[in-house]
């Protein structure tokens, strides 16, 4: 017979938490080696196309939240069942193989496919965060929160730059190594991560629950979780410019390759990490949770916007300081979603939020993909000349020539958070 270890009280909390960030990071560090490299693997299959990479890697990034949006409430509703354990070793081992799957696409078909199934598997980021609920109180969620952001930067200092020095020798090494880093991470959890869910605690397994549409009721329960749902969707959809266009975007502009790509994701991953690993606590302790979330969005929009005008590479890496303080934005948000739920609907909440991910997900890539291609392609007189233009409507073509666009759209998306978020979080009178 198996024993299944169990967080129980005799056990420390901070060790039960300790398992958790080591699992994130090392999932978010198999996710980053791959970074570098997917968008310009992409690009090669189209000929060095990099418009018409852009919106075939768009639409790839699509697929992938569709199996997310479709797959989160069902495995949220999975954890509040059987417990987190189970579904987060699953959705490493099913990353494993699926990052195997991928190093070995001789096309573009089979990385579409590939880059889907990677959209089932990716659940431990939604479970982590109910496992950090399960074992932390109320008043600790932000800070404990703020430490799944931390460990998700480590994972982004370690991944893109391991990802871009292994591309240089081989772009299909990247996908070895976070097949490999993968599955050691499920290997590690099976031996030592421990339940958080308590048997008592757990909920029947129902389909109403499971499925997108049902997973979101939960957030209309009370209206300003409604609200601060709206909050999370927008940083979502704001969010979905970095993986989508964020690589192609320097590589077209400053024509950056796979090793600086890779240095810079790394410098983005220094910044996220010592913000929400260090400095979210006594930011939130200072000002609190709501001047705290207000800041982060604040501080996103400003970011966003610098990475849009930015005419030089070392002045889009002089946003990047700015643009880590976004994210004190997600741990104060969830503060007050989790406060508004009970014990037994955590996991249906993580799987509510993942489905608004994925709802964004479905959206982003397409759109900031598209703008980013249709102002580069304006940056082409001989584009215009085959599309047949007219000499005035190629000088008006050129004169939209913006790539910046998608990032200048992403700031007004946060600024409009913002806004909701300072509503939503307002004491009442």
């Amino acid at each position: 017979m198996t024993i299944v270890p169990s967080a129980t009280p005799t056990q420390p909390r901070q060790a039960a938490i300790l398992f958790i960030l080591i699992t994130v990071m090392l999932d978010v560090l198999s996710f980053g080696i791959i970074i570098p490299v997917l968008p310009k693997l992409v690009e090669d299959f189209m000929g060095g196309d990099t418009a018409q990479a852009a919106v075939i890697y768009g639409l790839m990034g699509t697929a992938w939240a569709l199996m997310q949006f479709v797959c989160s409430p069902i495995q949220g509703a999975l954890s509040d069942r059987f417990g987190r354990r189970p579904v987060v070793l699953l959705s490493n081992l099913g990353l494993g193989l699926d990052y195997i799957f991928m190093a070995l696409a001789p096309n573009v078909i089979w990385l579409f496919v590939g880059r889907a199934i990677s959209g089932i598997a990716s659940s431990s980021f939604s479970t982590a965060g109910a496992y950090i609920t399960d074992v932390t109180p109320p008043e600790k969620r932000a800070a404990g929160f703020g430490m799944i952001g931390a460990a998700f930067g480590l994972g982004f200092v370690l991944g893109p730059a391991v990802g871009g020095l292994l591309g240089v020798i081989d772009p299909r090494l990247p996908f070895w190594g976070a097949a490999a880093t993968s599955l050691v991470n499920a290997c590690y959890g099976f031996f030592v991560l421990p339940e958080s869910l308590p048997r008592e605690k757990r909920m029947a397994f129902a389909w109403k629950r499971a499925n997108p549409v049902g997973s979101l009721v939960l957030l209309r329960s009370h209206h300003e979780l409604l609200s601060l749902a709206a909050v999370v969707f927008l940083g979502y959809l704001a969010h979905a410019i970095l993986p989508s266009v964020a690589v192609l975007y320097v590589g077209y502009r400053y024509g950056w390759d796979t090793t600086a790509v890779g240095f810079m994701l790394a410098g983005s991953g220094v910044s996220a990490m010592l913000v929400q690993g260090i400095l979210i606590k006594p930011m939130t302790a200072r000002f609190g949770e709501r001047k705290t979330l207000l800041m982060g969005l604040g501080c996103g929009a400003i970011g966003f916007s610098v990475y849009g005008v930015a005419p030089s590479g070392w002045i889009y890496c002089a946003g990047i300081p700015v643009m880590a303080f976004w994210g004190m934005a997600g741990p104060s948000v969830q503060f007050f979603m989790t406060r508004r739920v009970s014990a037994s609907e955590q996991g249906q909440l993580q799987g509510a939020i993942a489905s608004l991910s994925g709802i964004a997900g479905l959206i982003g890539p397409s759109l900031f993909t598209q703008t980013f291609a249709f102002f580069i392609r304006s940056d082409s007189s001989l584009s215009a000349q085959h599309s047949g233009l007219s000499t005035q409507d190629s000088m008006l073509s050129t004169s939209l020539h913006l790539p910046g666009a998608p990032f200048l759209l992403a700031s007004v998306l946060l600024l409009l958070a913002m806004v909701l978020a300072w509503r939503a979080t307002r004491p009442a009178d």
